[in-house]
């Protein structure tokens, strides 16, 4: 079963002369341990896909199932529930909370799941660790530079037992460096089963996915697998 389905998913803003067809028609299905990339110009309907995909937006039409359960079924408190267990969503703006720490932000969503806040911090701390962020862990988010609450985010969505991984831009204003750490840690929860799409401008970033989608005006326009697969790059970076 794919963790992710669209269905002929389609979304207008505005009516009669002001319309604007955002995505249109667009077919998606990500399987579990898959990281599908998505690619297109500005205006071209990424950063809506994304949102409809994790339900903080519903389509004008056209379905939306994670792991089977069609959204459009689900009352607004279940949808909150399943963002909350089962979605990590990394935002262009990152959507931190300024009032707890880097360490505090990653432990809260597992906290606020009934995780123990031992086993939570546990989780978060080793998240953090990855992404090189250990001694800013207590910092609080306006003390972190943009590329450190940027890794927060990315440390934010893949910690727990969540089953999907959503990802605008997500290493957008990092260095090379950095940026492949995110990617390691993106392959690794893919590893664990889970299915992730990433937005990204980024060629070598997509470079590192098992499949990538074109995006031109709201439409699919053509589907790829990169010829150095998520899972061979990593190797290769490894080897140099």
């Amino acid at each position: 079963m794919s963790v992710l389905e669209l269905c002929q998913i389609s979304k207008l803003y505005g009516q009669g002369a002001t319309e604007v067809r955002a995505i249109e028609g667009v077919n998606l299905s990500v399987e579990a341990g898959e990281l599908v990339a998505v690619m297109g110009p500005s205006g071209s309907g990424k950063s809506t896909l994304l949102t409809i995909a994790g339900s903080l937006e519903e389509p004008t039409s056209g379905e939306v199932l994670i792991e089977g359960y069609a959204l459009s079924e689900m009352s607004r408190n279940e949808k909150a529930r399943l963002r909350r267990r089962s979605v990590g969503y990394v935002f262009q703006d990152f959507n931190l909370l300024a009032g707890l720490s880097a360490l505090e932000n990653v432990a809260l969503p597992l906290e606020l799941d009934g995780i123990p806040a031992k086993r939570a911090r546990a989780s978060a701390v080793a998240a953090l660790e990855e992404l090189g962020l250990d001694d800013r862990s207590r910092h609080f988010v306006d003390e972190l530079s943009g590329g450190e609450r940027q890794r927060v985010a990315i440390a934010r969505a893949v910690v727990g037992e969540r089953r999907l991984l959503l990802a605008d831009e997500p290493s957008g204003s990092l260095d090379s460096t950095n940026g492949e750490a995110v990617m390691r840690l993106v392959l690794a929860a893919c590893r664990r089963g889970v299915a992730a799409v990433l937005v990204t401008h980024d060629a070598k970033l997509a470079s590192w996915a098992h499949r990538v989608l074109f995006l031109r005006d709201g439409q699919v326009v053509d589907q790829t697998s990169p010829p150095q697969s998520a899972e061979s790059f990593l190797e290769l970076s490894r080897d140099q």
